[in-house]
């Protein structure tokens, strides 16, 4: 499950920016996730949740994830029709060829976090 991976990586950056900041704990991180990025919300969830115990140092006990899903969209380069992709490569349902742009979707980033300085 590369979403433990992800997810440490966020944590990591989540913490340098919180000490840059004077940031004592960490009480809500909020994602985009795009429908087609890659990475289930569910097992970011757990994975937040393992960090979060194991973290306390960096977290309050009940610190959330909150997880904004992106849709996806995409537009076929040949004949202009928008559709929701299943995938990155997916067929354009009106000419049925692999030509889809993805329009959105993709995204996977922080969108912000909040915290205290309180420990």
């Amino acid at each position: 499950m590369h979403e433990m991976s992800l997810m440490g990586d966020i944590l990591q950056l989540l913490q340098e920016d919180a000490a840059a900041n004077g940031i004592g704990k960490i009480e809500k991180v909020e994602l985009i996730v795009g429908e087609i990025a890659n990475a289930m919300p569910d097992a970011l969830r757990m994975a937040f949740e393992i960090f979060r115990d194991e973290n306390l140092h960096l977290f309050t006990k009940n610190a959330e994830l909150v997880i904004q899903l992106e849709e996806a969209k995409a537009k076929c380069v040949l004949c202009g029709k928008e559709y929701k992709p299943d995938q990155k490569i997916a067929l354009c349902p009106s000419c049925l060829l692999p030509s889809g742009k993805v329009l959105k979707g993709e995204t996977f980033q922080v969108l912000s976090y909040e915290g205290s300085n309180g420990k």
